[in-house]
């Protein structure tokens, strides 16, 4: 293709709201959705949550092929049909592969994805989702455009709204990309592991890194201090986003904090928070695949910034826009 072409297809292209939404669908959706109408030990299963991304790529190909067939001109012939389609599933085969890296490195969620299965059921969606965007496209319609007011709006909006589930997706995406953890306590504080108002004693088979697991509701912001030999009661280092939902039904345990010890032995942990009759447990920290478990000791800042990102994308969009326009109204005699 030649230069005219790939700008007519990068105009075709979902823009930032549509790449906003995509996120939405295929990411925090199944992972909220999942959360909500499970019970809170069950874990999702991959080919669940890639589900919701085949049925949003026919929605996207039929986008992209309506655009391509208005800003072509192109009439009901064969060679516009077969073209659409083409670029259509360029263009899916793109989001399709980027949702596929982010549930095989990203969130790596249990189970068996298929993801031959995948990538022939979302090619088959793909032509069909084109095909009806290409119909579309034929038609006398025009895609409205945004005004500037209106898409500042939505950017703001957008921001706001990644801000509030960024937090939130990154806890659920580590919950479900754990592989098989166990509560092993080696002793505790408070009423679980020991006597109120005393400190805990903790036994450690060997050296190394630990977790410090809320039991129950206890806040997830203790100030955790473990002494004995070889440790110089620094607070143990607090987990930004902390998973949950470990455990049995009789209790739920979330990792709120790490520390390391040089060697075995006893030590005693001591924890204050909010709540006085809080429980903590001290186990092994769960092992958490993807590149989501290091997603969880993250600043809260970046954190939030990452779930911003969409919408500050529409911002900036919308002022490149603008000051375009500006320099193409040409100046009063």
């Amino acid at each position: 293709m030649d230069a005219a072409a790939w700008r007519t297809m990068g105009r075709a292209c979902p823009g930032p709201v549509g790449l906003a939404a995509w996120v939405a669908v295929t990411l925090p959706a199944p992972l909220l959705f999942f959360e909500g109408t499970h019970r809170w030990e069950e874990r999702q299963d991959v080919s669940t949550a890639l589900w919701w991304t085949l049925g949003a790529v026919p929605v996207l190909a039929a986008g992209v092929a309506a655009s391509w067939t208005r800003c072509t001109g192109r009439r009901r012939t064969s060679s516009g049909l077969l073209t659409a389609v083409g670029v259509a599933m360029l263009v899916s085969a793109v989001f399709l592969g980027a949702s596929m890296a982010v549930y095989r490195w990203v969130v790596p969620l249990q189970g068996a994805a298929g993801w031959r299965g995948v990538l022939s059921s979302g090619a088959l969606l793909v032509a069909a989702g084109a095909v009806i965007g290409y119909l579309v496209g034929l038609g006398n319609g025009r895609r409205r455009r945004l005004s500037d007011r209106h898409g500042y709006l939505i950017g703001v909006m957008m921001a706001v709204v990644g801000v509030l589930l960024a937090e939130v997706t990154v806890r659920l995406g580590a919950e479900d990309s754990t592989s098989g953890y166990e509560v092993i306590s080696h002793g505790g504080v408070g009423p679980y592991g020991a006597a109120a108002g005393e400190p805990g004693v903790v036994t450690l088979p060997a050296g190394g890194r630990y977790a410090i697991l809320a039991v129950g509701f206890a806040p997830h912001d203790p100030d955790c201090r473990v002494t004995g030999a070889g440790a110089s009661g620094r607070p143990a280092k607090l987990v930004t986003v902390a998973p949950g939902d470990y455990g049995t039904d009789a209790a739920a345990y979330a990792w709120v904090a790490s520390f390391d010890v040089p060697d075995a032995g006893v030590y005693s942990l001591n924890c204050r928070s909010s709540d006085d009759q809080a429980s903590y447990l001290v186990g092994k920290p769960p092992d958490i695949r993807g590149a989501v478990g290091e997603l969880v000791h993250w600043p809260l800042v970046a954190i939030w910034l990452l779930g911003a990102v969409p919408g500050l994308l529409v911002i900036a969009h919308t002022a490149n826009r603008r000051r375009a326009e500006r320099r193409e109204v040409p100046a009063p005699a």
